[in-house]
């Protein structure tokens, strides 16, 4: 059976503009913790103020059930270590003791929840419900009503609905170009973000038997070839001089099409630097490599003893600019 891919989308009651950076970020946390649980896979997601869009790979139970250390693995993510541990060892008493049935019983009272579209939706809205309402001090439901969902078959339709998530916050003039919106899977997988990047393969490549990965996202080229589908589907719409749709400004998006044929990168230099920049901004230095090292000698009690210098090559989405950009990736949070 083949993973099935859904997009699904959830308004806050009342069309509320809820949702600020910080319910974002968390919203974000759980939605990853949600994934990792049920083994479904988020391909593309965008968070904005008073819903959500997710596309969601639902992929099958495998047969047989999952490996009793894989099955605990995901237990880990959800529930104390005393509690995996609890039930890891009634797990390995009933297999020892040859109770498959036993054994059955004490998986299926976790595993439901998992390869399931409803229990990752249930699980993702309960829990940012609760913590919302626990943050905010208020009471009664967050969401509108049941989530939508529409099933997506892959190849073409799963590659134009990515791209139509990442754009929701162009359509809704939030920022001229979607790799400025911090809260979607285009933002994330050009800050470099693994998780991302390789969703967003999936979402493009699935079709063709890819299992998706972070490294073809560079590698394969469709870095570059996402970005020209952006630019292709989100530039702005005028009729008779007036702006039927935002989005991109044409000149400027057709520009950058054409510069991308002769450039490795999927975005500029500049705009490379100012988007890793951005996303990972707690803890991170970014510059020449004497900059890096003043900082580092500047605030040498905030390294581990043992580090020696500051500056480090980058890797991922700056490996490029290796010997003219350095990091700190281990700064602390805090230091300026």
């Amino acid at each position: 059976m083949k993973p099935a891919i859904y997009h699904l989308i959830s308004r806050v009651v009342d069309r509320r503009m809820a949702f600020g950076p910080e319910e974002k970020e968390k919203f974000g946390m759980f939605m990853r913790m949600i994934e990792k649980f049920t083994g479904c896979r988020v391909l593309s997601y965008c968070l904005m103020s008073n819903h959500f869009h997710l596309l969601l790979e639902v992929p099958p139970m495998p047969n047989g059930g999952l490996p009793d250390e894989m099955f605990l693995g995901r237990l880990g993510v959800l529930y104390s270590k005393a509690r995996v541990e609890a039930v890891g060892e009634s797990l390995r008493t009933a297999r020892e003791a040859g109770d498959d049935a036993e054994a059955d019983r004490i998986v299926g009272q976790y595993s439901y929840r998992m390869h399931d579209l409803s229990e990752f939706m249930k699980a993702l809205l309960q829990r940012f419900s609760h913590w919302f309402n626990r943050t905010h001090g208020r009471t009664g439901r967050l969401w509108e009503q049941r989530f939508k969902s529409v099933l997506v078959e892959d190849g073409v339709a799963a590659r134009t609905m990515a791209a139509y998530i990442d754009l929701n916050p162009v359509r809704a003039g939030l920022c001229k170009d979607p790799a400025d919106y911090r809260w979607s899977s285009y933002a994330e997988a050009v800050a470099g973000g693994q998780l991302a990047r390789a969703g967003l393969v999936r979402a493009l490549r699935g079709h063709e038997g890819h299992a998706g990965t972070a490294r073809a996202w560079a590698q394969g080229g469709l870095a570059k070839e996402y970005r020209a589908i952006l630019l292709g589907q989100g530039v702005e719409v005028k009729v008779d001089g007036r702006v039927k749709r935002q989005g991109m400004n044409r000149d400027v998006a057709e520009r950058e099409l054409a510069a991308m044929e002769s450039r490795r990168c999927d975005v500029s230099i500049s705009k490379l630097i100012r988007h890793r920049v951005r996303y990972f901004s707690d803890g991170a230095v970014i510059g020449g490599r004497g900059f890096v090292d003043e900082v580092f000698r500047e605030c040498r009690d905030r390294f581990g003893a043992n580090r020696k210098s500051g500056a480090r090559k980058p890797r991922g989405a700056l490996a490029a600019l290796s010997g003219e950009v350095w990091t700190a990736r281990d700064l602390r949070v805090g230091v300026g």
